[in-house]
């Protein structure tokens, strides 16, 4: 992609290829791993009926505040849940919303002006596809209870900053707020469940995998718990000059949101705290069930590190000898 983009034009194209994706595409290879929870907004709303696609409110975690775990504006987070019922009524489809990053002040500050910065400016938010409640279509999970999780630190649900930015009262609290949302849902009936599953999509993929064995500890006594991390896994590339977007993307984003202490020891013991945020660099210490699906061709992965718009032959599959060595590294 750019070399150094602007925060608010990144996230705001993931979150647009977030919203593009189909997930009943990944429905066959989930099923025995018990597949993942999308709530995303679609293209149209033409032709679909109230179970097939629905709007459901936000729950704002109001005590979330007195913890410190907070939006990067100060309101507090919220997330929308749609309760199960009949046999799916003990079973979790959890997902992390993405949205991208701010590791600048000045991007966050532009960001705590939209949704993805603030919850006073949360609209509800549009479920449908495997977040359907129609059996016919999603027969697999139409009665589970299924949360979608607002995305509105800007560091991945990772900061932990004591401090609050004197100059634009921005706080970057986002692994707070993971804990304080986890924490109202365990009291909504969470903690009876009897399959839950954790997912997260672009920036939301790599909490997802982050706080596995943590959301594990949780729920001691849940028999079937899984990990999915959904178009995430940003790679560390070999190439020092193709890997240079997400090196300083995650140096500048650890030092602003004080994301370290909250990244895996086993990791940040071995080497700098930005390299623990490339999934390659933590992933084999997690030991509860995860599953990751990501394209060979990820495009945000290919505009990030070897051109913007680069892969443009690969949508529409006419790519030289040349640019598919390019693309293998």
């Amino acid at each position: 992609m750019m070399e150094s983009p602007k925060g608010e034009i990144i996230w705001s194209f993931l979150v647009k290829m977030m919203m593009a994706k189909t997930y009943l595409q990944l429905v066959c290879l989930l099923i025995c791993s018990l597949a993942i929870i999308n709530a995303h907004e679609p293209c149209a709303k033409e032709n679909v009926t109230s179970e097939e696609a629905y709007y459901v409110s936000k729950t704002i975690v109001q005590n979330a505040v007195s913890k410190g775990a907070v939006c990067l504006d100060g309101s507090p987070p919220a997330y929308h849940l749609e309760p199960g019922f009949g046999e799916g009524a003990g079973n979790w489809l959890i997902q992390l919303s993405g949205g991208a990053w701010c590791s600048s002040v000045k991007e966050c500050l532009e960001r705590s002006k939209s949704e993805f910065g603030s919850s006073r400016l949360m609209g509800p938010w549009w479920f449908t596809g495997i977040s359907s409640k129609n059996q016919s279509s999603n027969p697999d999970f139409y009665n589970w209870n299924k949360v979608f999780v607002r995305y509105c630190d800007g560091g991945a649900f990772t900061g932990d900053a004591d401090r609050v930015d004197s100059t634009t009262g921005l706080y970057f609290r986002g692994a707070r707020i993971f804990e304080a949302v986890m924490e109202d849902l365990l009291g909504k009936g969470l903690k009876n469940a009897r399959n839950v599953i954790l997912s997260g999509s672009s920036a939301g993929g790599y909490p997802a995998m982050l706080y596995c064995d943590r959301f594990r500890e949780l729920l001691p006594n849940t028999p079937r718990l899984k990990c999915m991390a959904d178009s995430g896994y940003f790679i560390h590339v070999k190439d020092p000059h193709q890997a240079k977007f997400f090196t300083k993307l995650y140096t500048s984003l650890v030092a602003l949101h004080g994301s370290a202490k909250t990244l895996p020891k086993s990791c940040t013991s071995k080497m700098r705290p930005e390299l623990c945020f490339f999934p390659e660099n933590m992933q084999q210490d997690i030991k509860t069930p995860l599953f990751i699906a990501n394209s060979a061709y990820d495009k945000f992965q290919i505009n990030a590190t070897i051109a913007n718009h680069v892969n443009g032959c690969i949508e529409s599959r006419n790519c030289t000898a040349s640019e598919n060595k390019t693309f293998r590294g």
